[in-house]
């Protein structure tokens, strides 16, 4: 049997690079790009990358990319150095987990949940923009823009005709799909939304044979005890990090 942990053998290296390898690859066709650097279209995303170890030209590439003085360098998961005159954003200690294949995921038991339900659950699109962002505004489960339903499938959960509940698909390197935006809009919680949303996107990545997996703060016990309830195990620890353009 193969180790879902064997990142050769499960295709998982390329979770140490997942914004380059989504943007040359499956989003090539949102990605902004100038000599060595590349980036989301600022309406889809704001994440970047550069080459392994980046030399001055890159980062001169990146500066450029983003406007020049005062743009934002979102770096996500990378652990690239810019040079000493880049002035921090943010730092956020955070968690990449990802699910083994489904013969090969057991507890001491001999079984994890994995739920695709999807009473409910509705499909969302360009229409739904407008309340997509409303709800995130809300929840802030990290960064969303007008058109971040681009880079994948999102699905949502309504009550009275409201949008409740999302979820969706981010970042897509080879053989895998991210889960992001996992939210629910605070009087609609506890009632097993946001675990009905990631088990049915999870279900679908898996049928077209991909490996879901996602990111958390890590400070954020309550999702990291949901996403291993449904069957998902801590690849590595991470820092998300932002910049700005000297």
């Amino acid at each position: 049997m193969t180790d879902p942990y064997d990142d050769d053998a499960a295709g998982a290296c390329v979770l140490d690079d997942p914004v380059g390898a989504s943007l040359r690859g499956h989003h090539a066709h949102l990605a902004r790009r100038h000599g060595l650097a590349s980036g989301y279209a600022p309406d889809v995303a704001t994440f970047v990358a550069l080459p392994p170890g980046p030399g001055p030209a890159a980062w001169k590439d990146l500066a450029e990319l983003l406007g020049g003085r005062g743009g934002f360098a979102d770096l996500f998961s990378s652990p690239a150095t810019p040079p000493p005159d880049w002035e921090p954003a943010f730092s956020l200690d955070g968690v990449q987990l990802v699910r083994p294949a489904r013969e090969e995921a057991a507890d001491e038991t001999g079984a994890v949940e994995r739920t695709a339900d999807e009473t409910g659950v509705v499909e969302l699109g360009a229409a739904d923009v407008p309340e997509m962002l409303a709800l995130v505004e809300r929840t802030r489960p990290g960064p969303f823009r007008p058109r971040t339903h681009e880079l994948g499938s999102y699905l949502g959960i309504r009550a009275g005709g409201a949008l409740v509940a999302l979820a969706g698909e981010r970042l897509r390197p080879p053989g895998w799909t991210e889960l992001s935006a996992v939210c629910t809009a605070p009087e609609a919680r506890g009632r097993g939304h946001a675990a009905r949303l990631v088990g049915a996107l999870a279900a679908r990545i898996e049928a077209r044979g991909e490996r879901p997996f996602l990111h958390v703060a890590a400070a954020n016990t309550p999702a990291l005890a949901l996403y291993r309830r449904l069957g998902f195990e801590v690849r590595r620890t991470v820092t998300f990090r932002g910049f700005l353009v000297p």
